[in-house]
């Protein structure tokens, strides 16, 4: 064997993923797809069909909700076992915010090599925050459940959401939507932040939201002007820009729609995931009361979910150039 060929097959051996990683997002998916399955056809919804995720940084809640051919309905919401920041969207590299906004993630922001077990990159920083000169990157959600800048799940539920996400895409969804707020966008709790200076980002995404409550649809989001624009039907022959001047929107009719009673989607109504799967670190993060919560807010200080004050930086970069 010459030198030179030695030198290939060591060089591909150096940058080829080992098996056990390579194979970790396939294990997971024979841990969690019969139930999952299962789940879904329980509900009337299909395995594999187009997934949009809600996150509420507050309430520290991620909502999956899967389309069942005529409008999305919930299908579960897992608690965020970590966070970091304030309500309040991320504006520069190092802040410790979590973004807020409008994301859209493919096939290609998926990572199956993560340091943090599985994960998906949010798209941070967006059109809309890319305007405003945000800045940051590896954005995630992911498990592990320790992080600042992302938001962590344990292991187990991070394997449900993946999988769930991951089906969706291999299954024709081109790309799926994850709305993340502050908190739930109710009339009560903005009132509770008077004064905040993003009120104006938070009431445009709150058409966002109201949106989908009343729809169960994706709203349209365009970003022009250095702002978003929710709920527009974009015209065919437009030439938009982030920092470029709105075409002149038309508003979309849609068909009125009642949920059926168990479709409702209530605030205060829960849908967690049981047992182990949310206290798989509970031997050294326990959950601090809401008062807490509450207080690190208004006191302008970072919550960090369920290790409310003791941020824990997040690795650097995984095999293949994947950070997180």
């Amino acid at each position: 064997m010459t030198r030179w060929l030695l030198a290939v097959l060591l060089s591909a051996l150096a940058f080829a993923p080992l098996p056990a990683r390579a194979g970790r997002a396939e294990d997971a998916a024979r841990r969690v797809r019969p139930q999952l399955a299962a789940d879904l056809a329980a509900a009337d919804l299909r395995f594999g069909a187009p997934v949009l995720l809600r996150i509420f940084k507050h309430e520290q809640e991620l909502e999956v909700w899967v389309d069942d051919g005529a409008r999305f309905r919930r299908f579960r919401t897992y608690p965020i076992c970590t966070f970091s920041g304030a309500p309040g969207p991320k504006l520069r590299q190092g802040d410790g915010q979590a973004p807020e906004g409008f994301y859209s993630v493919g096939a290609g922001q998926l990572n199956p090599y993560s340091s943090y077990h599985l994960s998906f990159d949010l798209g941070y920083p967006n059109a809309y925050d890319r305007a405003l000169d945000r800045t940051g990157d590896a954005l995630m959600v992911h498990g592990k459940c320790k992080s600042v800048g992302c938001y962590a799940m344990t292991d187990a539920l991070m394997e449900e959401i993946y999988t769930l996400a991951r089906e969706s895409l291999k299954n024709g969804q081109e790309a799926f939507e994850v709305h993340a707020f502050p908190f739930r966008m109710t009339e009560a709790n903005l009132a509770r932040f008077q004064g905040n200076p993003n009120m104006p980002f938070w009431r445009t995404m709150k058409q966002g939201y109201d949106f989908f409550e009343k729809y169960r649809l994706p709203p349209t989001v365009a970003v022009c002007e250095k702002r978003y624009v929710v709920n527009v039907k974009i015209p065919s022959n437009a030439s938009i820009r982030p920092d470029g001047q709105c075409p002149r929107f038309q508003r979309p009719v849609f068909e009125p729609f009642s949920p059926k009673p168990f479709e409702e989607q209530i605030a205060e109504e829960r849908i967690t995931a049981p047992g182990p799967k949310t206290r798989q670190f509970a031997d050294v993060i326990v959950k601090p009361p809401q008062d807490a919560i509450a207080a690190a807010i208004n006191a302008d200080q970072p919550a960090y979910g369920l290790g409310v004050g003791v941020p824990v930086e997040t690795g650097s970069t995984s095999a293949l150039g994947f950070s997180q």
